[in-house]
């Protein structure tokens, strides 16, 4: 048999009694240890970058007189990631519309207060939803609480009076009788109430000398003004129905003129070529409406669910076709009068 080889450790011992040990593979190991070293570096380097991918480009908030709130955000994701979890900011969501950079909707799944969604490799992802946890009421003061991820813009409802913000605005501007704020990241409660403000330089007339008013005269003056109003509204009603006819016919023909008057659909698509054949059916009925139909009127007229009409408007209003306003806690579908000047 031959005898097996085995590795000696060699051991020796100077004259000062240190220890000395030669061990075999000492060069192997210094080699990989550089490697090793340089490969922790990377990992460090690159985990940062995975988390923080994910960005918030603008976001936008918009109150409604009813309570709820509507969101605006665009979200820079990865495109190589198949799909991105969003952080919603409650559990109330309806009308979620998630848009990829190429304008095609993308699929979703609401769990709770996050939403799962289908990127189709986008870069970038355009999402709207109207939410009902970030109002609160008490009496006839209404609260708007958020805590941001990021900078945003707030844009008040209209008739709306601020009697309370948390800190000063970065901005604060009035569009169309509405109230927009640039507020910070972070947590920010406004109070507002609905009514005219208080216009404090106005002031209750001052009573004149008693010396130089004559009580007896202005009492004789008032009964006067008194007696000839209720003249004049006798008068007035005996017109009004002796015209009542007259006015009956008159306001049916105004309406027979605004019932037939519709808005140029083919002007419309003129402007808008790449607008899809089921949306042209929905400009068609609203023209025919008069201009204006209410989302349910059209999910009725289409047998569409909620959510799917709702995509449908957000397209059209993005085209720039239609305005979405609140009417009596519905939304209120009308086509824009002004194309011709935005084409």
């Amino acid at each position: 048999m031959n005898p097996e080889l085995v590795p000696v450790r060699e051991e020796s011992i100077r004259e000062d009694g240190m220890l000395f040990v030669r061990t075999d593979g000492i060069l192997e190991t210094m080699v990989k240890a550089p490697l090793i070293l340089a490969g922790l570096i990377i990992v460090a380097i690159v985990m940062p970058l995975q988390t923080s991918f994910s960005s918030t480009r603008t976001l936008e908030l918009v109150i409604y007189s009813d309570g709820s709130t509507h969101v605006s955000t665009q979200i820079d994701v990865d495109p190589l990631e198949p799909d991105f979890e969003l952080d919603l900011f409650g559990k109330s969501i309806d009308n979620f519309v998630a848009v990829g950079d190429a304008g095609f909707l993308l699929s979703e799944e609401i769990i709770e207060d996050k939403a799962i969604i289908d990127t189709l490799g986008s870069s970038s992802i355009i999402i709207d939803y109207d939410i009902h946890d970030l109002i609160s009421k008490e009496g006839r003061v209404w609260t708007f609480s958020f805590d941001s991820p990021s900078d945003y813009t707030l844009l008040m409802p209209k008739n709306s009076v601020i009697v309370g913000i948390s800190g000063l605005p970065n901005n604060m501007e009035i569009i169309d009788e509405q109230t927009k704020l640039d507020l910070t990241t972070g947590l920010s409660e406004i109070n507002y109430i609905f009514g005219a403000p208080i216009n404090p330089t106005t002031h209750k007339p001052t009573i004149p000398d008693e010396s130089l008013f004559n009580y007896v005269n202005v009492a004789v003056i008032v009964g006067t003004i008194i007696a000839a109003v209720i003249g004049g509204v006798l008068i007035l009603k005996r017109k009004q129905q002796k015209s009542l006819p007259s006015i009956i016919q008159t306001e049916s023909i105004s309406e027979k003129k605004i019932e037939t008057k519709s808005i140029d659909t083919e002007t419309i698509f003129s402007f808008r070529p790449e607008m899809r054949e089921d949306d042209k059916e929905i400009v068609k009925f609203i023209s025919n409406n008069g201009g204006q139909a209410l989302e349910s009127e059209l999910r009725k007229k289409f047998l569409q669910p909620r959510t799917t009409m709702w995509r449908a408007v957000k397209r059209l209003e993005r085209l720039g076709v239609i305005e979405i306003d609140k009417k009596d806690l519905q939304n209120l579908v009308k086509l824009k009068k002004d194309l011709e000047e935005e084409k």
